[in-house]
């Protein structure tokens, strides 16, 4: 009689696939969720800035008139629809921020870590977008309340709420720019298979990311022609686009091309990851811990 094959076989399929996914997704958030406490404090003080913001814009439209700050439009926007427009912004950076992440993979191409994930049965890619969207859910349901009690105070600057349909693209803009976010961070990070220290590099493009993606001030607000360049860059999916979405500045055949190409910056982000990603273990030495 045969003795029974005890050779150890990793299940495999989509199926199996999914479910470990689903369960690093778990543990990952329960582990967002072990410290509430501190959690929901940082959340809170994330809300601090945009007072001082309100306060600032407002001074720059009274200067602007020269009396009253809700008789200037500058770059077609109002006082209140700058306003709605950098309190949208937050939504849209909700999805988008990736905090962390591009330095988190470089350091550990650096240190040697990332091993664990080529000899264990993981993809690297797959586990930090599993990580990340428990992130993304922890948040965003920690924060729903604070964000519901900030629109309804500041309610009285929406002169304009979307339709069904566009509410629908808003949605969309926004899962599509964590989408965007999220390999965009994880392309930077991959450099660090070409250079052992990028720091500083990273400083550079997540400080120039934030200006270009419209999360300080409209694009529109530029002068001729930055803001049409900038808008022909992924970047503006990240706060901008989303944003003027949802105040309805960016309707029609306008609105379906700009989600048909925020789809397309998607794709390539997703094949640019996954061919650094190839590229760079082509020349990993795998030094350190």
């Amino acid at each position: 009689m045969k003795p029974p094959d005890t050779t150890f076989r990793p299940s495999r399929g989509p199926i199996a696939t999914t479910r470990k996914y689903l369960k690093i997704l778990r543990a990952s958030l329960v582990e967002r969720m072990t410290y509430r406490a501190d959690f929901i404090f940082g959340t809170l003080f994330r809300f601090l800035p945009i007072l001082t913001t309100i306060l600032l814009w407002r001074a720059i439209y009274k200067g602007a008139s020269g009396n009253d700050e809700t008789d200037t439009t500058l770059s077609g926007f109002t006082y209140k629809q700058m306003i709605a427009y950098l309190l949208l912004t937050n939504i849209s950076r909700m999805f988008s921020s990736m905090p962390g992440l591009a330095g988190g993979i470089a350091r550990d191409i650096r240190e040697g870590t990332i091993k664990r994930y080529l000899i264990q049965p993981i993809d690297m890619v797959g586990y930090l977008l599993a990580y990340r969207i428990a992130h993304k859910l922890a948040y965003i349901v920690g924060a729903a309340i604070p964000y519901l009690i900030l629109f309804y105070l500041c309610r009285d600057y929406f002169d304009y709420f979307p339709d069904t349909l566009t509410f629908v693209a808003f949605l969309v803009a926004c899962v599509m720019a964590f989408v965007v976010g999220f390999f965009f961070e994880v392309c930077v990070g991959m450099v660090g298979f070409w250079f052992g220290e990028v720091t500083s590099l990273l400083y550079i493009v997540m400080t120039l990311n934030f200006f270009i993606s419209g999360h300080m001030l409209p694009l529109d607000l530029l002068p001729h022609p930055w803001s049409d360049i900038l808008k022909a860059l992924p970047f503006q999916y990240m706060a901008y686009f989303p944003a003027v979405v949802f105040q309805g500045k960016v309707q029609g055949m306008a609105l379906v091309v700009g989600l048909l190409a925020e789809l397309a910056w998607s794709v390539f982000f997703i094949l640019l990851a996954r061919w650094l990603f190839v590229r760079g273990l082509k020349r990993y030495s795998a030094f350190g811990g």
